[in-house]
């Protein structure tokens, strides 16, 4: 699950966009934010090996920085070095069965492949479109639990405008966001009006026998909408909860990055999420309209409230280093009490800081004053290294990106000391 944010101009500070995120997961699953440079490829011999698949090859690939599930290739947030930040979001509609099971591109893939592959939100649509008619969405989502899959939506950014694209199987429709705000959680949003579409939708609907010409104009959130129990009332919660704290913060006219952050670390958001789910990361990106000159900030732990935001500028040379990096994968066969070896389990996918932050986690859970004081102590970090990413950002230059290249990796650094 996901909630995800954009605020544009003129409700913004600079004429930036503003775009943010959290990624709701299974609590047992790490997420791990790494740095996937870009490079030249050779297509006629090379294939791209997603999740489960592999699919055809580009000839250049951008450099990305990912926030993603350490058992998948694909990720669930991130941006690219042109400045286009993509997320995916669960979402449940009548075309959903056991066949989604059967391996394809799952929504991680999806968004990977956009950031690899694209260098607007606007191309980022028509390869969202490619991608579902070639290869189709599908398989288990979850690496603890082969049963769970579902579709996407997606909300795509860039430093001009946000794209909308919410799908059902095969089928798609897309509506640009130039102004304003805008947020996503996991039920589909587009209804009549839309500016982009899979082709010949209208009558694909009809021939699914979910539309009829006397049914009135065609909506597609009311065509395809699946009731999801429970977790659909939350989703509807946390989106209208998401959109009055964009409305309210964005008021002014000079949202700015602490105000997304606000956002996303807000009770009345993150009280929805509960039982076995839990906000594993957290981005913000602020991108700004002058060319290459836009700052990520990602948590790489889990529960906003309780992490800070970290900051990543792609410019030349840039290093996030290990500290986000999920140990490489393999299978362990655990020795059960009666010495006989039982059914595999994964390898342990926590990053060093991710193994920090959950020892300051226990800490802030038995209420331990060294915890709150840890706490006071990083959110100090993050504030002061908001006011040196602000001051930089306006004065952009050469020096700026060699201060900047290995800016996450030193704070990451400092945060993990902090836990000791």
């Amino acid at each position: 699950m996901a909630d995800s944010f954009v605020v544009l101009p003129p409700l913004t500070a600079n004429g930036c966009v503003v775009f943010g995120t959290n990624s709701h997961r299974p609590a047992c699953e790490v997420q791990e934010v790494v740095l996937v440079k870009g490079s030249d490829h050779n297509v006629e011999e090379e294939k791209c090996k997603c999740t489960y698949i592999e699919i055809d090859q580009v000839a250049r690939t951008y450099t990305t920085i990912l926030s993603k599930p350490g058992w998948a290739w694909g990720a669930e947030m991130g941006a690219n070095e042109k400045g286009v930040c993509a997320v995916n979001h669960p979402v449940w509609n009548k075309l959903i069965g056991k066949e989604d099971l059967k391996e394809k591109l799952i929504g991680q893939d999806i968004v990977r492949l956009v950031l690899e592959r694209c260098a607007t939100a606007r191309e980022s649509v028509d390869l969202i479109g490619q991608l579902l008619i070639t290869h189709g969405q599908g398989g288990p989502c979850s690496e603890e639990s082969k049963d769970w899959a579902y579709h996407n939506s997606f909300l795509v950014v860039d430093s001009k405008e946000a794209w909308v694209v919410e799908t059902a199987g095969k089928l798609w429709v897309a509506k640009v966001v130039k102004e304003g705000v805008r947020n996503l959680s996991n039920q589909l949003t587009i209804e009549a009006e839309y500016d982009l579409s899979s082709p010949d939708i209208v009558e694909q609907a009809k021939s699914l026998d979910l539309y009829k010409e006397e049914d009135g104009p065609f909506n597609f959130s009311r065509v395809f909408s699946e009731r999801h129990c429970e977790d659909d009332a939350n989703s509807e919660a946390r989106f209208n909860k998401g959109k009055e704290l964009l409305e309210k913060y964005s008021s002014a006219g000079n949202f700015k990055v602490k105000e997304m952050m606000e956002v996303l670390r807000s009770e009345e958001i993150n009280t929805y999420i509960s039982g076995s789910f839990v906000t594993t990361g957290s981005q913000v990106s602020v991108l700004s309209p002058r060319p290459g000159i836009s700052c990520h900030w990602f948590t790489a732990t889990p529960k906003p409230q309780a992490s800070i935001f970290k900051p990543f500028i792609f410019c030349p040379n840039a290093d996030i280093g290990h500290h986000t990096k999920s140990p490489v994968t393999g299978v362990v066969k655990p020795v059960n009490k009666e010495g006989a070896t039982s059914n595999p389990i994964l390898v342990d996918r926590k990053h060093p800081l991710w193994l920090s932050h959950e020892k300051f986690q226990e800490k802030l859970n038995t209420m331990d004053p060294i915890g709150e004081m840890v706490l006071e102590n990083i959110k100090e970090l993050e504030s002061k290294c908001m006011e040196d990413m602000e001051e930089m950002m306006s004065n952009f230059d050469e020096s700026g990106a060699l201060k900047a290249a290995e800016i996450f990796m030193h704070i990451a650094s400092i945060e993990i000391n902090f836990y000791k």
